[in-house]
């Protein structure tokens, strides 16, 4: 992974306008979300280049449906953050795969 972003919305159908408008805007692609509170907050993670993740991340949050709670772009991400986003990912796989 070259870079991670996150954006953190309310709302199920806000985060995924949120991720269809930075796949659209630039080179990134979508890594998992995580939805607490019943859906309430979702965290959108992304990974890319620096730049299209920064891009994308902004493209978001000018289009945003919901208020956005929180964003974040990690360059170079370490070890330990790539692992975590990696579980979280995995648990997103089991879940489609018992559906």
């Amino acid at each position: 992974m070259k870079s991670l972003g996150f954006i953190e919305v309310s709302g199920v159908v806000a985060a995924v306008d949120a991720l269809d408008v930075m796949c659209k805007a630039s080179g990134v692609e979508f890594v998992t979300w995580e939805r607490k509170l019943g859906g309430r907050m979702v965290t959108v993670i992304v990974t890319g280049s620096v730049s299209d993740v920064t891009e994308a991340i902004a493209c978001a949050k000018r289009s945003a449906k919901a208020p956005i709670m929180a964003s974040n772009v990690i360059p170079n991400p370490h070890d330990e953050t790539i692992r975590l986003v990696k579980l979280s990912a995995s648990r997103l796989l089991k879940t489609a795969d018992k559906a």
